[in-house]
Order: structure tokens, then C-alpha cells, then sequence
């Protein structure tokens, strides 16, 4: 990479060549992001797409003043840090770390929200490599896309969606004057990026750095404290992402065997059968979109624990044939990288007639692809404490249920939006959305915690739906099959144990990611839901007018 002033050793090589080399073999993109996704007009197939970039500290365009300047001397005290673990002079180190700390604020001031770039009909523009060559100069596309994306063949006429064009063009100006000028502080901006995104694979003076950077930020923005996190914990997830195709056959031969996903199957069916017969009932539905509706259940494909390609480890093993594991873990990691982004890309050059997955089958999170209209229960959801064949059908109906039913009614997200639903009696559906919003509006939240009803309202409602649903399924299941077990060292009926095993699985700590969540916070994917449900206020025998027991509840599924 030519090193860098900061040390006195640095060979002035070309700029482009320096990026392209950090884009390629590191996976570090300082100045905006490329990946593969999939085209806008057409789901499958793989377009490569020009982003922002990520930055590393936590700004908004609506940040305090106040805020915005505590939170860059905090990463630049950070910035200074590392250039004097790698051995800088501590006098060049303030002068290039305060330069990087400008060029970061200048690219951020050429940021625009991703509402007001949706408004504008600008968030996905198609454009060819050579017309962003014009419109970003700085940067040479080709040589540096055709790096990253290898083994793809670029040529100039090469499609792209480009997701902020005014950025791109904003910030080739900003390299072109940095490069008349400040070419050497522009190369330390690049390294000390690099270094940043490095620092989990580096010694633990770099990590201990960056955990009391993370600290610091959290204070300033006002979230809650990180919890420790062993290293152990970090390696074994970068161990599952550099070698899933192996460690997903194995987890799922392991974890979720034939009578797991047999059994899990039928709680999916008997979910699946109690929400076509709310769709029956729904007094905003009219007949013709409660027929719409039901079809559309009837035709959803569901994956259930794994796709066909986890339970093939035989394929995998050719796919680690460049990985190169020695002594430095910093280069183990790195070569782990471009193997894993090599893999990415020849994924996306091969036809895939069936769902690709987005998550790994040992994750937790179920999700509804509109594009393929599949829903997807990976089998590390179908697990201890969600599910269990053995469990009673108590706990896996509040538990796992619930959360079978809410990614059934993402199915029909269109419907809730404005104008989603021309056929359907928009009066009556007003009125519940509003009565949906005042409810979770009246609960009080703890200190510290805020969400943006707007952001979580369909998430809200697939909640108090996906509840009601698989409450429906068990207590029809009740009626069919006497003789339900309980838990022996709890006094709860079965029904008070289906509410507390749906409490269980949304209850949870606060997390660092939730203020980038679409869901409410915790306690109100506990309270919201079960305050809706009067089977809940029956069997707990909670007072008239009790916090969950509210004199009046609104049903929109």
C-alpha cells in the first residue's frame, strides 16, 4: 500500500491503485460502498450498487452541534491512538489524524436521507460504469470495480445502480483537491480507515482502543451501556461466516433432525391454517381481497430449518481451496476474506432457480423474501427455549408460533400502507391504525429508551396479529387433543403457560442495534401485544382498566 508519512516511510503511489487495492484484498471501502444486490426492476439477477459509504462514528444529519463536535475529538483522540501504536511520530499523528477527522466530516456533509433521495425518485439510478466515470472522475471505476467483483468481466457499458449520484460526484471533487494538495494526508486517511476496520484481527491494545471508543460514543449518544463480549464469542462467529457452507450442514445434521422439522412443520401448518380463517373474518376485508389474501397463503413456499444447499457438505469442501491459514492472524483473517467475497460473487453469477438465503441456518431471525414470496424459519430459531418436540404444545405454540405467525402477515405489509388497499374499507382500517398507534402510545418507557411509532407500527401489528393467530391455532388444538401436558414446577395452566412462553421469546436486554430496529423495544413487544389479547386478562385475572387489561383493544388482523 506504500505506507504512509506518519511513520517517515512512504513511497507516493497511485492513488487508484492504493483503492483498489483496499476495495479488493481488504474489504475496506473509504470513500462509498460497492456490493452485490439484486437489480431493482428485476429480483434475480445480481447488479453491482454504489453506496454511501459506512462511516465509523455514530452521526445524523439532525445531530446537535454540541453532540456532532464531542463526538469527533472522541475519535480522534482514537485516530491518534492507533497511529502511535504503529509507531508514528505523535506530532505527524495529530496533524494526519485531525486531516482525516475533516475529510470524514466534509464526505458526511455530502450525505442526503435515504427519505429525501426516495422522494426524489433518486435512490436507484442505473447508470453505466463510463457515465460515472464522467460524473465521479476521481475514481477509476472500471479498474477498481473489475478488482473487487473478480471473476465478473466489466466493460464500460457495465450496468450499475448508483443509490446517491450527488455524493459520488461531491466527493471526486473533495479526492481531485486532495490529490492537487494534500495527496500524503489523503493516503493516511485510507491507512488509518484500514486500520479501524482491521482492529478486531490486530492485538488487544487495538481492541481495548476501540472498546473504549465504543463506550465513549455511547455515552455521548445517550445509549446504554455495551455489554462485555468474550473474544472467544467474535471468533466463532467470523469462523461460521468464512466457513458456512460446511458448518451449516453440520449444525443442521446436529441440531435439526428429521422429527424436529417434522414437527415443527405441523405447528407451521396448523399457524398457517388459523390465519386463512381470520382472513375470513376481517370486517376491513371485502370478499374479493379475502380470496386475494388466501391465495396468496396457499401459494407461499415455506424453508423450514435449512435450504437444500446447507445439507450438502460434499460441494463445500472445493470452496476453501484459496483460503491460506499460517501463523499471523491478521493474515489467516485477511485471506478468509477474499475467499469469502470470491464465493460471494460466483454465488450471484450462478442461476438459482429456488430462494437465496439471507441468513445462516443457525441464525434466530425468520424472515418473509416478497421477491421469491417465501417465508424462512432457519433452525437456530427452532430450538430451546422456542421449540422442542417433546415441549408442551403450550410453549411451542406461544413461542415458536407467535413468531411463525407475524412473518405470515408480513405477507400483506401493502395492505396496512396508505392507499394499499383500494378495495377495502379504508374507514374501518384508518380507525384501527389509529387505535393501534394510541395504544402502544399510552405505555410508559423506561428511562433511556425512545422508538419512532411511524418506523415500528407494521411491525407492531404483525405482533399483536401473530399472537392472536397462534392463540387461535393452540386453542383449536385444545379442542381436538385432551390430556395437554404442563410444565410440573409451575402452577400456570396451559394457556397461562402459551402467554408466558410468547413473553419469554420477546423479552430480552436492550441491544446496540436497536436503534437501527423496526421493531419496538422489548417490554412493548411483551406489553402491546398481550394488553390486545382479552384471553390474556381472563387467565392472569388482571383488573379492569390494569395496565394489560385496558378498558378498550383494537384488532386489525
Amino acid at each position: 500500500l506504500g505506507g504512509w508519512r506518519i511513520s517517515g516511510k512512504w513511497t507516493s503511489l497511485n492513488f487508484n491503485r492504493t483503492l483498489r487495492l483496499l476495495m479488493s484484498q481488504y474489504g475496506h471501502f473509504p470513500f462509498f460502498r460497492a456490493y452485490l444486490g439484486p437489480h431493482p426492476a428485476s429480483p434475480h439477477t445480481p447488479v453491482i450498487q454504489i453506496d454511501q459509504p459506512e462511516f465509523d462514528v455514530p452521526l445524523k444529519q439532525d445531530q446537535e452541534q454540541k453532540i456532532y463536535a464531542q463526538i469527533f475529538r472522541e475519535y480522534l483522540t482514537y485516530l491518534n491512538q492507533l497511529g502511535t501504536l504503529l509507531g508514528g511520530d505523535p506530532s505527524k499523528v495529530q496533524e494526519h489524524s485531525s486531516l482525516s477527522i475533516s475529510i470524514t466530516s466534509r464526505l458526511f456533509q455530502f450525505l442526503r436521507p435515504l427519505e429525501q433521495r426516495r422522494a426524489q425518485g433518486k435512490l436507484f439510478q442505473m447508470v453505466t460504469i463510463d457515465q460515472l466515470k464522467e460524473m465521479a472522475p476521481a475514481i477509476d471505476w472500471l479498474s477498481c470495480l473489475q478488482a473487487t467483483f473478480t471473476p465478473m468481466s466489466l466493460s464500460p457499458s457495465q450496468s450499475l445502480v448508483v443509490h446517491d449520484v450527488e455524493y459520488l460526484k461531491n466527493m471526486s471533487q473533495l479526492v481531485e483537491e486532495m490529490l492537487l494538495k494534500q495527496r500524503d494526508f489523503l493516503q493516511s486517511h485510507m491507512i488509518l480507515g484500514l486500520v479501524v476496520t482491521l482492529s478486531p484481527a490486530l492485538d488487544s491494545q487495538f481492541q481495548e482502543a476501540r472498546r473504549k471508543l465504543s463506550q465513549k460514543l455511547r455515552e455521548l449518544t445517550e445509549q446504554p451501556p455495551m455489554p462485555a463480549r468474550p473474544r472467544w464469542m467474535k471468533c466463532v462467529e467470523e469462523t461460521g461466516t468464512f466457513f458456512e457452507p460446511t458448518l451449516a450442514a453440520l449444525f443442521v445434521r446436529e441440531a435439526f433432525g428429521p422429527s424436529t422439522r417434522s414437527a415443527a412443520m405441523k405447528l407451521f401448518t396448523a399457524i398457517r391454517d388459523a390465519l386463512i380463517t381470520r382472513l375470513r373474518n376481517l370486517p376491513w376485508m371485502n370478499e374479493e381481497t379475502q380470496n386475494m389474501a388466501q391465495d396468496k397463503v396457499a401459494q407461499l413456499q415455506v424453508e423450514m430449518g435449512a435450504s437444500e444447499w446447507a445439507l450438502k457438505p460434499e460441494l463445500a469442501r472445493q470452496e476453501y481451496n484459496d483460503i491460506q491459514l499460517g501463523s499471523s492472524f491478521l493474515q489467516s483473517v485477511l485471506s478468509c476474506v477474499r475467499s469469502l467475497r470470491a464465493r460471494i460473487v460466483q454465488s450471484f453469477l450462478q442461476p438459482h432457480p429456488q430462494h437465496r438465503g439471507k441468513v445462516s441456518p443457525w441464525d434466530v431471525n425468520a424472515y418473509y423474501s416478497v421477491s421469491d414470496h417465501v417465508v424462512v424459519f432457519p433452525a437456530g430459531l427452532l430450538q430451546p427455549p422456542f421449540f422442542h418436540p417433546g415441549y408442551p404444545r403450550a410453549v411451542n405454540f406461544g413461542a415458536a408460533g407467535s413468531i411463525m405467525a407475524h412473518e405470515l402477515l408480513h405477507i400483506f405489509y401493502q395492505l396496512l400502507l396508505p392507499g394499499g388497499c383500494l378495495a377495502c374499507d379504508n374507514h374501518a382500517l384508518q380507525e384501527a391504525h389509529l387505535c393501534l398507534k394510541r395504544h402502544y402510545a399510552a405505555f410508559p418507557l423506561p428511562s433511556r429508551t425512545s422508538f419512532n411509532d411511524s418506523l415500528t407500527f407494521l411491525e407492531n401489528a404483525a405482533d399483536v396479529g401473530g399472537l392472536a393467530i397462534a392463540l387461535q391455532a393452540y386453542s383449536k388444538r385444545l379442542l381436538r387433543h385432551h390430556g395437554e401436558t404442563v410444565l410440573p414446577s409451575l402452577d400456570l395452566s396451559p394457556q397461562q403457560i402459551f402467554f408466558r412462553s410468547y413473553a419469554q421469546v420477546m423479552c430480552r436486554k436492550p441491544s446496540p442495534q436497536d436503534s437501527h430496529d423496526t421493531h419496538s423495544p422489548p417490554h412493548l413487544r411483551v406489553h402491546g401485544p398481550l394488553s390486545s389479547t382479552p384471553a390474556f386478562a381472563r387467565y392472569f385475572r388482571c383488573a379492569r382498566g390494569a395496565l394489560l387489561n385496558p378498558s378498550s383493544r383494537c384488532q386489525l388482523w
